[in-house]
């Protein structure tokens, strides 16, 4: 009876294991591919007169990037008559807020008191009186065409928000955190494209995402993921969150593997609590395609699938000494195999040795872990929005 029971439970936990990291992509694809086989893919363009946008880029504390970032914005291919750009730096306490008083066509949003970039947000984006508003971070380098392609992708009207793409800068001598994490981003840049291609992206990353200036919501103070906060209550509303591989940001990967871990507990936490915030779209019979999406591509991987694959292994231990199936036994090697190759990863980045393929596993095995840290995170959580900034690579 309790073999029974055991062997449920490993099956159920390997399907959502395998679902959630590549059997959602499968089925994506596949439904991507028969929706434009009757519907194929035609991408928007404006037909009208450029709009005015508005370029707010988020600071604390960006001394060493302002001059950089703001050539970056320079370089834009956008009439310079029709793009505002304005800087937020609440709480800032270095040469920031100089620095940028060197710049007077910017507008510059201030406030002394450090609330987070959350309550910062608030503050800031009723001031943009653009019809569109793209938010960035300050050390993240949009490409020229950026902006331009973000505006074609809202000449399909249903579009709300607009996703950007993230990219980690290429470095021969990354260390396993940003090696990790731009594979990571490669994977999740495919998931999200077809996601927009099927129906709606499910969320922005910060780095680079635009919204309907109007369709901005408030959030409370003490959210953490504000990007994902704000788009997901666009798509709310019933508009639709489009990717656009062709405005990217690039950014640098973290500078070692304790602030990638900060950063990642800090996400699934956030995660955790967008779960909790946005019970609505978990409604398939309301949302649709979206619920689906959503729960498929987010919800599992902040919530079930973790737990899933911490039980894994001594579920599939024991059934490999008790029950006479040969299957476990495999299913047993394969999974010795791929922590063997996670811990050898681990270890040659103690060391510094860097085998960039065995990144991945030990990538994949370190973000699921601190998601089961979020979970202790979050129940600690005092409802703070500031957190400590993760370093990036130099």
């Amino acid at each position: 009876m309790w073999q029974s029971f055991f062997e449920i439970l490993f099956w159920i936990c390997l399907v959502i294991v395998f679902y959630t990291y590549v059997g959602y992509g499968m089925l994506l694809y596949l439904f991507v591919r028969i929706k434009e086989f009757f519907h194929p893919y035609c991408k928007p363009e404006w037909q009208e007169e450029l709009p005015e946008v508005t370029l707010l880029i988020a600071a604390y504390n960006e001394e060493k990037v302002v001059e950089e970032k703001m050539r970056n914005c320079k370089a834009l291919n956008y009439p310079p008559q029709k793009l505002t750009i304005a800087w937020i730096t609440d709480g800032s306490n270095d040469n920031t807020n100089s620095l940028l008083a060197q710049y007077p066509e910017i507008k510059l949003y201030f406030h002394p008191e450090r609330k987070g970039k959350t309550a910062a947000l608030n503050r800031a984006v009723p001031f943009v009186t653009t019809p569109y508003t793209i938010l960035t971070d300050a050390n993240t380098m949009l490409n020229p065409e950026a902006v331009r392609e973000i505006v074609n992708a809202f000449a399909d009207k249903q579009t709300g928000c607009v996703a950007g793409e993230k990219r980690i800068e290429n470095n021969t001598k990354d260390n396993a955190a940003s090696g990790g994490e731009g594979f990571y981003w490669r994977y999740e840049s495919k998931l999200k494209a077809w996601d927009s291609r099927l129906y709606s992206t499910v969320g922005a990353a910060g780095e680079l995402f635009a919204i309907q200036t109007s369709l901005f919501e408030p959030m409370p103070a003490d959210t953490l993921l504000d990007d994902f906060m704000i788009s997901l209550r666009i798509a709310e509303k019933g508009y639709k969150i489009t990717y656009c591989a062709s405005a990217y940001a690039i950014e640098k990967g973290s500078a070692d593997i304790r602030n990638e871990q900060k950063r990642k507990i800090r996400i699934a936490a956030g995660g955790l609590q967008a779960i909790c915030r946005l019970r609505s779209l978990l409604n398939l019979f309301k949302y649709k395609t979206l619920s689906f999406q959503y729960i498929s591509h987010r919800v599992l991987r902040w919530s079930v699938t973790p737990v899933a694959l911490l039980l894994l292994l001594p579920l599939n231990t024991g059934l490999a000494i008790c029950s006479p199936s040969l299957i476990y036994r495999i299913i047993f090697l394969f999974q010795l195999l791929f922590y063997i190759l996670a811990s050898t990863g681990a270890y040659f980045q103690s060391k510094q040795i860097k085998i960039k393929i065995l990144f991945i596993p030990y990538y994949f095995l370190f973000m699921n872990l601190n998601v089961i840290k979020a979970f202790f995170y979050y129940k600690k959580f005092k409802g703070k929005g500031t957190w400590e900034k993760a370093k990036r690579a130099e």
